[in-house]
């Protein structure tokens, strides 16, 4: 079937439409060090509007995990969504792979478009990777929402039994799925009530187009996240924060958003959202935008979402 029409693919394509009739236009940025990374950019830019950065995490790429919510933030910010070093089109032949090098990347990313203070979301990876530019760039992060990232998880976690997963590789398994039956263990683990039913062949085709590229980069990711990863050695972010989470999420338990929310203290509200899992913002689409309009616009009155 795939070959002859990839419902992905052409998924792919809608996506991309609707980002480009957002207002948005697709740039890659090369940094001269062997890193590209591309970024859905605002058209016009519009200095009386404040900045907004959407990063993405784990799954297909940016535009999958942000199209459903992108037209509810470009009225009242200037929108960035870049795809991270691995995903869709950025990549680098530099060996570092920890979320603070990817952080790295995306403040120097930031700055080649001329953006210096910004608002994030980070869902999933993308919060360590947005949780590690408010600790080293706290100058430039003004807001930070961090949708069911587990930043204050550590090794020992996974010995002690919090996680569904025995260990890194059967982690990377499932979260770089490649066979049809892996991608159904994913959606079991991301969603409460995941789709049922769906043919192989459309499994197979996801992976085809999604799933075969920079794997074993990826996998570096995700050892590099938990390798030695101490509590303790969490930094404590001054910017106010908005945890949300999945009451049911089966990648990063809950047990972590209390965690965090116990590190941040009164800097932090944490949201849970009930009959949701790990991929809460699609899930959960209409409750998770109520959350950020209320959390962004709360202390910028002037701001109409």
């Amino acid at each position: 079937m795939s070959r002859w029409f990839s419902f992905t693919a052409s998924r792919d394509w809608f996506f991309r439409n609707s980002f480009a009739n957002a207002g948005l236009r697709a740039v890659s940025t090369d940094f001269g060090d062997g890193t590209v990374m591309n970024c859905w950019v605002p058209r016009t830019y519009k200095p009386s509007k404040p900045n907004l950065l959407l990063v993405h995490g784990f799954g297909a790429n940016a535009m999958w995990q942000y199209g459903e919510h992108l037209r509810h933030f470009t009225p009242g910010f200037n929108v960035y969504v870049p795809d991270l070093l691995f995903f869709g089109h950025s990549y680098t032949t530099r060996r570092e792979r920890s979320e603070s090098f990817q952080a790295q990347c995306v403040m120097r990313l930031m700055e080649t478009h001329g953006i210096v203070r910004m608002n994030l979301v980070g869902i999933s990876y993308g919060g360590f990777v947005g949780y590690s530019m408010a600790s080293q760039f706290p100058e430039a992060i003004e807001k930070l929402v961090l949708c069911c990232a587990g930043v204050c998880l550590e090794e020992k976690d996974m010995e002690d039994g919090l996680f569904k997963v025995a260990n890194l590789d059967e982690a990377a398994n499932i979260l770089l799925p490649q066979t049809p039956e892996k991608l159904r263990e994913l959606m079991r683990l991301s969603f409460v009530k995941p789709t049922r039913g769906l043919p192989s062949c459309f499994l197979w085709d996801f992976i085809d187009v999604m799933c075969t590229e920079f794997v074993e980069e990826k996998r570096e990711l995700i050892r590099a996240i938990l390798q030695n990863r101490k509590f303790s050695d969490l930094p404590k972010i001054t910017q106010q924060s908005l945890i949300i989470w999945g009451e049911e999420d089966q990648v990063f338990p809950a047990e972590l958003s209390y965690r965090l929310k116990s590190h941040l203290g009164d800097n932090a509200e944490l949201v849970i959202i009930k009959n949701a899992g790990h991929a809460v913002n699609l899930e959960k689409s209409k409750q998770f935008i109520k959350h950020l309009k209320s959390f962004l616009v709360s202390s910028n009155p002037h701001l109409h979402l």
